[in-house]
């Protein structure tokens, strides 16, 4: 038996963009360094103040404030004032060329304010002038005093306005840069003497390694806090949601009832009178259609909110009857709470005795989890345009115990999706003594007098 094997050929084409893995990592790092350092190298940038509620702008009066935002280019500036100094002192000519190297130290620096990646370039390019220059009179290569302090400087804010990576390529290209000047401008037999290129790295590298660890930090501080607000934001739109589909099984429970009550006796109403006249079992009947229609029509609509496994509460809804059923139960879990109730107790509409039994509730549910041991007030006051609702508790005995709630807030959200569905208002807030207060207004229209009340 003869095994044949057989091999297809590569197009050329494809075999060209073929390429192993050192030479993609060796292209990525080139295209990083290319993008990083010489795409658009002296593009304007200038650095803007600093930020309200930054460092330099969170105290002191409001003139000081507004100086403050524009600490770090006074900051840059006085670098640039200190290398150019530097570089003055150093040179041992004075004169014409001394201005010449000041010029040459401080204008790099300066240039990091507007371009910062071309600041860079300046700085190596006015450090080789500088060296040619001097002739080796001054004993230091590759960089003299003023130099130094420039590039050092330069590389620091360099980094600060860029990415990490980019302080990683400045310091590599500062160590080549370093290396080939001094072979060009040492002008000693002995390969090191008087070579500040050490320092430089070492120096440069401790900076931008701790720059880069800032921003790092900062930007990672940034997302997780981005991150946060998302949750946030989204977790209360959840919460708002998951409570709006609770009222709306709600009202369609309360709704139904009623539409179902119409119907029924809409239907029954013609064999309550005897020989009704054929208008108006024409009337019950219009009555009758119309009310199932309209049932029909809610559940097709609001059915859509119900979970396919969501079943109908067999027990009615509470109302504010059952009140004092809950307040027994919240006494049992530890809670002392009182009730008063001012006003002539009538009856209110079903979706009014839910939203307020359902809101009392919450608010002390809120009382057990933020302020365990202390004691509550639930007042309802029944007055000629609505019902009110006051629901206080005191300071918690010991603050220091109580442990943040991972849902902090998302009980005062459902409270208000109520309330604002029945047109109320509400406020929450803490109290003068520690507590916290919770106060709502159900507006109830006033009932249609009977025509033998009138």
């Amino acid at each position: 038996m003869t095994d044949t094997t057989h091999t297809q050929p590569i197009p050329p084409g494809r075999a060209a963009r073929q390429r192993s893995p050192e030479i993609r990592f060796a292209a990525d790092a080139l295209g990083g360094l290319r993008r990083d350092l010489f795409h658009d190298a002296f593009a304007y940038r200038p650095l803007p103040p600093t930020e309200p509620g930054g460092r330099f702008t969170r105290r002191g009066s409001e003139r000081l404030r507004e100086y403050g935002a524009w600490a770090p280019h006074v900051a840059v500036a006085a670098l640039a004032g200190l290398s150019a100094f530097a570089a003055l002192v150093s040179t041992y000519s004075g004169g014409l060329f001394g201005l010449l190297c000041g010029l040459l130290a401080g204008a790099p620096v300066l240039l990091t304010l507007v371009r910062p990646v071309g600041a860079f370039w300046v700085s190596l390019a006015a450090n080789t002038v500088t060296l040619f220059l001097d002739g080796g009179s001054s004993g230091e290569s590759p960089w003299l005093p003023g130099g130094f302090l420039a590039h050092l400087a330069v590389v620091t804010v360099v980094a600060m306005r860029t990415r990490p990576r980019t302080a990683a390529w400045m310091w590599l290209l500062t160590a080549v840069y370093g290396f080939f000047a001094y072979g060009l401008f040492d002008w000693s037999d002995d390969f090191g003497h008087g070579s500040d290129l050490g320092p430089m790295l070492f120096l440069a590298g401790v900076t931008l390694l701790t720059v880069s660890v800032r921003q790092t930090l900062k930007q990672a501080r940034r997302e997780v806090s981005v991150h946060q607000t998302v949750t946030a934001h989204e977790r209360s739109r959840r919460t708002l949601l998951e409570e709006r589909t609770t009222i709306a099984r709600e009202l369609h429970d309360v709704v139904a009832h009623h539409m179902s009550v119409v119907a029924i006796q809409a239907e029954a109403a013609p064999y309550r009178v005897e020989n009704p006249p054929p208008e108006l079992e024409k009337a019950f009947a219009t009555i009758r259609e119309n009310a199932v229609a309209a049932l029909t029509e809610l559940r097709r609509v609001l059915g859509v909110v119900r979970a396919q496994d969501y079943e109908a509460p067999d027990a009615p809804q509470p109302t504010l009857a059952d009140l004092d059923a809950l307040l027994a139960n919240v006494r049992d879990a530890g809670l002392e709470v009182t009730k008063t109730v001012t006003g002539a107790v009538r009856e209110l509409p079903q979706g009014v005795e839910l939203s307020a039994y359902r809101i009392v509730q919450e608010a002390l549910s809120n009382t057990l989890r933020h302020a365990p041991g202390a004691d509550a007030r639930v007042e309802i006051g029944y007055v000629l345009g609505g019902l009110g609702l006051r629901v206080v508790n005191g300071a918690p005995p010991a603050p220091g115990l109580v442990k943040p709630s991972p849902g902090a807030g998302h009980g005062i959200t459902g409270m208000r999706e109520r309330v604002s569905m029945l047109n109320g208002e509400m406020t929450a807030s803490p109290t003068a003594e520690g507590g916290y207060e919770v106060a709502v207004f159900l507006p109830v229209p006033a009932a249609a007098p009977t025509e033998g009340e009138a």
